[in-house]
């Protein structure tokens, strides 16, 4: 069926020997646009993505270990933050969108939210004192009924970064067509279609460069928020079947993959708290997928361009909050990117939230890994769900025959 044929053990063996060619996203572009797609796949062996934005469905499971007395902690703080207590007796789940208690919230429009709990998370890797406090009810063998202790990641018996929905595959365009201001998860959204709002690296995006998960699942090894992470499930809302392209990507949020790590391998440069003015707090994170070229269609796949990466534009300040379907038609990636798009024959300026920088700064951190012999493919146990619309090279060649 295919041209090429390589295996992720085969692939790795080239990584041990120093021989496999590792090149990032945007780079593969230019190899395809030279060597076509049979052709890049038998030269290049590892292609390595990146993204770096704000993931609000983040968080921490953290075990802070038993103290003297014991405690069965059912409530527990981190710099004032709340995290789930009810685990067992000193474990907790901090959430990268728990706001810091006292907070005014939104009773002075628009709030802040200066500190919660990404701003605890990133604290954590960063290896700075954080306070935490943790209440019980006293039993036999869990005599203490309160504790407060100063402690750092390192005091902690674990920290694991597991965050239930990251790096989505593709997202909505934001727009606001409403006479006043509206403070978002997608930024501050001026009147009128005065501006819109972005959140995708783009062709640098992991799951947008295998937009069938094709080689991505569970126990896939990543690059997760400047350490080691995997892959451990997809991700809540992840909806492979929504509408593609004629590249087969996904014209809205569709995949989704669920990951962990751990946090004392992790580095603040890729994991930071996020304040979202009027909205709340959460967690930006780096994270890149590096996908195997194991042949011309996974070349293919990862030679995407910006220009054929479509999104919908969707109006934030009426119709998304009232859940009315509804869009103000596609733009692309290229568009959003040159810093304007058109919405309603308006010329609307465009600005992302997350940032490429940051994005190719991933996915070049992973290249070097792998070319350092530091980092090795994993093949999934199971694969993500894919779309019921996949099959093998039907893109492809829909693609080299202009449809």
């Amino acid at each position: 069926m295919f041209e090429v044929n390589k295996t992720i053990e085969e692939i790795n063996e080239k990584i041990k020997r120093g021989e496999a060619v590792v090149v990032n996203a945007e780079e593969m572009i230019d190899i395809v646009e030279r060597e076509g797609f049979v052709g890049a796949a038998r030269k290049v062996d590892v292609v390595t993505t990146g993204t770096f934005g704000t993931m609000c469905s983040s968080g921490a499971l953290l075990n802070f270990g038993h103290t003297s007395p014991k405690i069965k902690a059912s409530k527990v703080w981190l710099n004032d933050v709340e995290a789930y207590g009810a685990i067992a007796a000193v474990d907790c789940y901090l959430g990268a969108t728990a706001v810091k208690e006292g907070d005014p919230l939104n009773a002075v429009h628009p709030g802040r939210f200066e500190y919660g709990g990404g701003h605890v998370i990133e604290d954590l890797i960063a290896r700075r004192p954080i306070k935490l406090v943790a209440e019980g009810y006293t039993t036999d063998c869990y005599p203490a009924k309160h504790i407060e202790m100063e402690i750092t990641i390192d005091d902690l018996r674990q920290a694991t970064l597991m965050s239930p929905r990251n790096a989505y595959q593709n997202y909505s365009v934001a727009v606001n067509s409403t006479a006043k201001t509206v403070y978002t998860y997608m930024g501050v959204l001026k009147p009128n279609f005065a501006n819109a709002t972005y959140s995708s690296a783009g062709q640098l995006s992991p799951l947008l460069n295998d937009p069938f998960y094709l080689t991505i699942g569970i126990g896939t090894r990543i690059f997760l928020g400047g350490g080691i992470g995997y892959v451990i499930y997809h991700g809540t809302q992840h909806n492979p079947d929504e509408e593609r392209n004629r590249r087969g990507v996904p014209k809205t949020g569709a995949g989704a993959i669920a990951v962990m790590g751990d946090m004392k391998g992790m580095s603040p440069e890729f994991v930071r708290g996020a304040s979202i003015l009027g909205y709340g707090v959460s967690l930006s994170i780096g994270i890149g997928i590096p996908i195997p070229i194991l042949n011309e269609e996974m070349a293919f796949f990862t030679s995407v361009r910006d220009e054929e990466i479509d999104a919908y534009i969707f109006d934030y300040g009426h119709d998304y909050p009232l859940k009315i379907d509804n869009n103000y038609g596609l733009t692309n990636y290229k568009q959003l990117k040159s810093g304007f798009i058109t919405v309603n024959g308006k010329k609307v300026p465009a600005s992302p939230l997350s940032s490429y920088s940051g994005a190719m700064k991933v996915a070049e951190t992973l290249k070097q890994w792998i070319m350092d012999k530091r980092f090795y493919l994993t093949k999934p146990s199971v694969n993500l769900p894919t779309s019921k619309d996949y099959e093998p090279l039907k893109y492809l060649r829909q693609y080299e025959k202009g449809l």
